[in-house]
């Protein structure tokens, strides 16, 4: 009982410590003069993303490479097929060009180097700095793109000759900045103990956990974010939230978390056989869903939730050695997968002679 308290405190700090983050961090940057499209890139997708970084730098520090691994790729895999699946659903969400044309595009290429990357067994503190770097470029070539966007940028907070106003307001963003981190500090000490006393208590592995139960509660911000989004009209943000989450999912999470584990995250060879695979493939994935008129439909939404109840299945069945799991597979690989995969070429096919046929 006392576990399980420890597990939810431990989610419910994550959870309380990225939104002080993000209401923190975003009001400081918008008071800055930085616009709105580089916040909501950079400050918002990496503080909702803040959890899944605390809790794999924990775990690499802790010695848990599969915990910090995992914790990666299931929040991928949950933001992608769950999160963007459900927003879908709640409503049909319009997906901004930019999206389209760069960031998807971007998020999908790293997604390849990811696992390029790991295909030695090991994210090294060399493929750690790279991504670092990656980083780095991606957020610079953002704030030069919103500079040649004058009309984004944010209207002042305060009249420019009140500087003690100006400092007060200062003074509680960077507060709760500084709030919200210690709380994802102890909250992430808290969800990894206990994660992994769960893991060993029924008997499943630290992988699994990471990738499931680990993965989907450090995504709750995204999840609630997006979801909301999608319910309140602003579905262009819901989309573009998921979308720079597993940017930085990938360059900030598991390249700080490579740079700083002593000896870089070793792979597990189950991890790098399929649950990667279905990483990028999520990602390459939300190419042709959002091509065809820049929407994601509800049907589509639905095929994505569709998908992650899948993928847990196969992981439940994996982590109990089920004598189903080979005809699972079979049935998966063989007739879902492709069957799938003519769906969405018939629809953008149609789509493709629509604009044919309107040019």
């Amino acid at each position: 009982m006392l576990l399980l308290l420890t597990f939810i405190a431990g989610l419910v700090l994550l959870v309380l410590g990225a939104e002080l983050l993000v209401r923190g961090a975003a009001r400081l940057a918008m008071g800055l003069g930085i616009s709105p499209l580089v916040v909501g890139l950079t400050v918002v997708a990496f503080g909702t993303s803040s959890p899944e970084l605390a809790v794999s730098l924990q775990g690499a520090l802790d010695g848990k490479p599969d915990l910090a691994l995992g914790n990666v790729v299931g929040s991928n895999i949950f933001n992608i097929l769950f999160v963007l699946g459900a927003s879908a659903l709640a409503a049909p969400l319009i997906v901004d060009r930019q999206l389209v044309r760069r960031e998807i595009p971007f998020m999908i290429g790293i997604s390849l180097l990811f696992w390029a990357l790991a295909l030695d067994g090991t994210i090294s503190t060399l493929d750690g700095a790279v991504f670092v770097a990656l980083l780095i470029v991606y957020t610079v070539g953002l704030v030069v793109i919103s500079r040649r966007q004058p009309e984004l940028a944010p209207s002042p907070e305060l009249p420019p000759d009140d500087d003690h106003g100006l400092l007060r307001l200062r003074s509680v963003q960077l507060a709760l900045i500084v709030a919200g981190l210690l709380l994802l500090v102890l909250g992430s000490r808290w969800l990894v103990s206990s994660a992994v006393e769960f893991a060993r208590m029924i008997g499943v592995s630290e992988l699994v956990i990471g990738l499931t139960i680990v993965a989907a509660g450090t995504s709750l911000p995204e999840a609630a974010t997006s979801v909301m989004a999608a319910l309140r009209g602003e579905r262009d943000i819901a989309a573009g939230n998921i979308i720079g989450s597993c940017i930085f999912n990938i360059l900030a999470v598991l390249g700080v978390t490579a740079v700083v584990a002593p000896a870089g995250l070793a792979v597990a060879p189950s991890l790098l056989a399929f649950d990667i695979e279905v990483m990028v493939a999520a990602s390459i994935a939300c190419l042709p869903i959002v091509f065809t008129r820049h929407l994601i439909a509800r049907w589509e939404g639905g095929l994505f939730l569709a998908y992650y109840m899948a993928y847990t299945a196969y992981l439940i069945l994996y982590a109990q050695d089920h004598d189903a799991l080979d005809e699972y597979t079979f049935v998966m690989t063989v007739v879902v997968i492709p069957l799938t995969a003519v769906t969405l070429g018939v629809v953008i096919g149609r789509e493709w002679r629509r604009r044919n046929a309107g040019a």
